[in-house]
């Protein structure tokens, strides 16, 4: 069932842009593939409910205040813009292979949302369940999110996040070129297998931290993590603090700069690491060279 109300008539301060748009108000859409192909619309206060793909190929869509009942609502998409929205549990898989994707102060309860899309910004944005979201993405844009979920960013490129909350392991698995700030991430197995990240200003608390990537930097960080930042080529950090932190940097080429206590190093394959105190420092002539990591802390002075 379609219920629409179509008014053309241009508010008075829309923009030319939006005049052109036909409007689709407090209709209640149901059935697959509802509003198939759609383009140059507006949805206010509208809600999708059940059948699957309602916006399948849509493009040059603006939402708002609407909802997302059923699975599969924006696929094949392009010039999405969407404000105060919401997608309900069951409209999982929610975003893929959509580019050019604008979402804001909304709420997206279902899980595995954002796949394979290019040019995401999200603003205000708070994932309830983000279970393998935002994967294979590039060009993405996180302001102000709050995420709960594991396998967050999996292969995404060209990420930059401010004030991300994240609750959730194995965020970033294999993403490239992300830069991330004023954030918070509780998360193990964070920036595994990844390259160029930089991380400023943020607490990142979570086991085995960043192994197996390259170019990984960390400026102004809090950074608790067990057997955290190993296996990684080209390791830096800037006026960090390493709390809690044991068995860091095994394999790795480092240069560290931390403020306070570093509770073990363990076997790094070279740089320069600095600290006021380094409780435990293992440097196995069996496993690596002594002579390729130079220590350097305030006590020793």
């Amino acid at each position: 069932m379609k219920e629409h109300t179509v008014n053309n008539t241009p508010d008075t301060f829309t923009s030319a842009a939006e005049q052109d748009m036909s409007e689709t108000r407090q209709a209640f859409l149901t059935g697959e593939r509802a509003e198939f192909f759609a383009h140059d619309r507006r949805y206010v206060d509208t809600i999708f409910d059940d059948g699957e793909s309602p916006l399948k190929h849509a493009h040059d869509i603006e939402l708002r205040s609407s909802s997302f009942k059923w699975k599969y609502p924006l696929w094949y998409c392009s010039d999405i813009d969407a404000k105060d929205c919401t997608w309900f549990e069951m409209a999982r898989a929610g975003v893929w292979y959509t580019d050019h994707i604008t979402v804001e102060d909304s709420t997206i309860e279902a899980p595995k949302n954002f796949r394979r899309c290019h040019d995401v910004t999200l603003r205000n944005v708070d994932f309830v369940n983000a279970e393998e979201t935002l994967w294979a993405c590039s060009g993405v844009t996180l302001d102000n999110v709050s995420a709960h979920g594991d396998y967050l960013a999996m292969n995404c490129a060209d990420v930059k996040a401010d004030n991300l909350r994240l609750v959730g392991n194995y965020p970033f698995d294999g993403a490239r070129n992300v830069e991330i700030s004023n954030s918070r991430l509780i998360s193990k197995d964070c920036f595994w297998n990844c390259e160029n990240v930089t991380v400023r200003d943020s607490f990142i608390s979570g086991e085995y931290l960043a192994w197996n990537s390259r170019n990984v930097t960390f400026e102004h960080c809090t950074i608790e993590s067990l057997q955290g930042l190993c296996y990684v080529d080209h390791l830096v950090l800037r006026d960090c603090r390493l709390v809690n932190t044991t068995l860091a940097f095994e394999y790795s080429s480092v240069d560290a700069d931390v403020r306070g206590t570093i509770d073990s190093v363990f076997n790094p394959s070279s740089g320069t690491i600095r600290a006021d105190h380094i409780n435990e420092l293992t440097l196995d002539p069996a496993k690596i060279d002594p002579t390729a990591t130079t220590i350097v802390t305030a006590d020793a002075a």
